[in-house]
């Protein structure tokens, strides 16, 4: 038997102002009940796939990540550098939304744009005094209605506070790796 969910990503603004009071108070009762409960730990799991690829398992979700066939992948899918830049911008596009509900600033659209500069010659250790990673991440936030310029940077203001894959982009975050046998 084949269990389908159909999701609708098309709802009114009466509904995701509800949705965000609702999780609004859900998080405040249960915060100030126990700080403890704050705490959350996210899972996600991946095997090998193609070339290069992984299958990614996060909760109910599953997804491909791939490379470029320049660097060995089939292209069936966003690199994994891409997949962090679609992160940076939906999480920013939460946040923008959460806060621009909370602050009271009208908006008719957000849409967000990333650019990442990435020297391979880190990844193939060619150079070690260059990262692996990305050395510059650019963010342009378009953001169209009736607020005045001053809300609309006030609100990318808060967003930058407050956004946990920015903060990730951002600040070092200890990360352990072991090698589990079997």
């Amino acid at each position: 038997m084949t269990i389908t969910t159909e999701t609708s990503l098309d709802i009114t603004a009466a509904d995701r102002a509800a949705r965000l009071d609702a999780a609004g108070d859900f998080w405040t009762k249960r915060i100030s009940s126990d700080a403890g409960n704050a705490q959350l730990t996210y899972l996600a799991s991946g095997t090998v796939e193609g070339s290069v690829a992984t299958r990614i398992t996060a909760g109910r979700h599953e997804f491909l990540v791939d490379e470029p066939a320049g660097l060995a992948g089939d292209d069936a899918a966003a690199s994994p550098v891409e997949y962090a830049l679609g992160a940076l911008i939906s999480c920013q596009v939460v946040v923008y939304r959460l806060y621009a509900h909370q602050l009271g600033i009208p908006f008719d659209t957000i849409a967000i744009d990333a650019e990442g500069d990435l020297d391979v010659r880190g990844l193939f250790g060619a150079d070690e005094t260059v990262r692996p990673g990305f050395t510059a991440v650019r963010l342009t936030i378009r953001i169209t209605g009736p607020g005045t310029p001053e809300q609309y940077e006030e609100l990318r203001r808060v967003v930058d506070a407050r956004c946990p894959v920015l903060d990730l982009f951002s600040n070092t975050t200890p990360v352990t790796a072991v090698i589990a046998a079997g």
